[in-house]
């Protein structure tokens, strides 16, 4: 199992991924998000499924673009198509196989980017048939893998109009949510991040002990917050008047 998440806001991306991959009892780690081009004309790549399936669709893709001789994808809607034609491909060669070892041809993808005729950024989800969505203002993140555990804090709390500096927080915190209730999903993580109006890429790995600050700060604070929340009408038929604590909303954080 994995867990990755593309945020799209009016600032930017931001491409989140965690590092451990497992197999039976064995546990490693292995990075899960691709930058793929050169210069500004970059865009980035995240998987979840088989590895050899991954593998193979990103070595197809890097063969068709060295054909192109040092040119890019002139919009993120041909190099999504790139992808999705390299996938095809793997499929074709590699699903029955597969399938008769009892393995899934499960390879789900976020591609994220802006690239030269781009008027913005963009970001499609890759299913394992090659056919895909983008994301929008309305639900502006994707994510694969284990996806339920992280979804609720963005539901909730992200939207398109969230600044970069909030995003990456929300962005980590799904991630801390799906870490915190499953064993498959751990550090370390890469994180990118791609500016909109400088269009510039940023990246960077963290481990558990570089967000421990963060860490426990969440845990410390929500609790508090669940303490300070008005009590609702269970109050009076479920709690004991010897254990009821008063609740002072005023109080800081």
């Amino acid at each position: 199992m994995t867990y990755c998440l593309g945020i799209k806001t009016r600032d930017g991306l931001i491409g989140l991924s965690d590092g451990r991959i497992t197999s039976g009892s064995q546990l490693s780690s292995a990075r899960k998000v691709t930058m793929m081009g050169s210069g500004g004309d970059r865009f980035f790549i995240m998987n979840s499924g088989l590895r050899s399936v991954r593998d193979k669709t990103l070595a197809y893709l890097r063969r068709d673009m060295l054909k192109r001789r040092g040119e890019s994808y002139s919009t993120m809607l041909d190099a999504v198509s790139a992808f999705t034609t390299c996938l095809r491909q793997v499929a074709t060669e590699d699903r029955e196989s597969l399938e008769a070892s009892k393995l899934a041809f499960n390879l789900h993808a976020i591609i994220g980017g802006q690239l030269a005729e781009d008027r913005e950024p963009y970001m499609f989800l890759v299913y394992p048939e090659g056919n895909w969505i983008e994301v929008d203002e309305r639900t502006p993140y994707l994510s694969i893998g284990a996806t339920a555990y992280g979804k609720p804090i963005l539901d909730r709390a992200l939207s398109y109009g969230t600044d970069m500096q909030t995003a990456l927080k929300l962005a980590y915190l799904s991630f801390d949510s799906t870490r915190f209730s499953t064993n498959d999903v751990g550090f370390p993580i890469d994180m990118v991040s791609y500016h909109a109006d400088q269009r510039t890429w940023r990246q960077s790995n963290y481990d558990y002990d570089d967000l421990s600050e963060q860490r426990q700060w969440w845990n410390r604070n929500i609790t508090e917050l669940a303490r300070r929340m008005p009590d609702g009408p269970w109050v009076e038929t479920l709690v004991p008047d010897a254990l009821r604590i008063p609740v002072r909303s005023d109080e800081p954080v």
